[in-house]
């Protein structure tokens, strides 16, 4: 029998939504292992709406679950309907969207909420020992639910490359050990099954992001 793997999206567009070429990249890697998926989000409406030109917040209300089907081709299913024992793993890709509807952490921090069911889902997928995949800034989710975890945004030093390190501090102080990793490069938390990359948290080519993902499907795979 096929693995099968829950992806979970937080809407449509990096600065309010899940990062579409990160989103992108978990499918396709996925689709070209032979892995059955099906994509998921919580039926919520947005922190708010970034126009993507401008890159200021507009007065419009959008639909998280509504946004994410764009990316899914509309296969998508509300996330409260999601069972935990019919997938073999869990995959989260990043965009500001993690950080704005999936959890406070763009307003908040490592003080910040996470949305009550993505809390209880990963939460779920940990304690069956399913394996959790997370990219760019979705590796937060993990340091704030899963004590004394290890995970990557990549590099701990800003730089031009690394515009968002002071992630990696902010893990740190939640008791999380940040390992520095390259953009194609995962770290693997084995006695979590935890599988983190950066991808846009660091200043690289798509081509090498979408590279990284792809190490992080593999390793995600290589835990089941």
């Amino acid at each position: 029998m096929s693995k099968k793997v829950a992806v979970i999206l937080s809407g449509c567009g990096v600065y309010d939504g899940s990062e579409i070429h990160e989103s992108s990249a978990v499918l396709v890697h996925l689709s070209r292992a032979g892995v059955q998926y099906e994509v998921f989000a919580p039926n919520k409406e947005q922190m708010h709406v970034v126009d993507h030109v401008k890159g200021q917040p507009t007065e419009e209300k959008r639909n998280v679950l509504t946004e994410s089907a764009r990316i899914a081709r509309g296969k998508i299913t509300d996330l409260a309907c999601l069972k935990v024992d019919s997938y073999d793993a869990l995959i989260i890709p990043g965009g500001f969207g993690v950080a704005k509807n999936l959890s406070t952490w763009a307003v908040e921090g490592k003080d910040c909420s996470v949305d009550k069911a993505i809390e209880e889902t990963i939460k779920a997928f940990h304690a069956k020992k399913k394996p959790i995949g997370l990219c760019c800034i979705s590796p937060v989710l993990a340091a704030k639910l899963i004590p004394g975890c290890e995970v990557t945004v990549g590099c701990d030093t800003e730089s031009e490359k690394w515009p968002h390190a002071g992630t990696a501090g902010t893990i740190k102080e939640l008791g999380c050990k940040h390992i520095n990793k390259e953009v194609n490069e995962v770290h693997v938390d084995a006695k979590n099954k935890l599988v983190t990359t950066c991808a846009f948290m660091s200043n690289s080519p798509l081509h090498e992001i979408f590279d990284g993902v792809g190490e992080m499907v593999t390793a995600l795979l290589g835990l089941l």
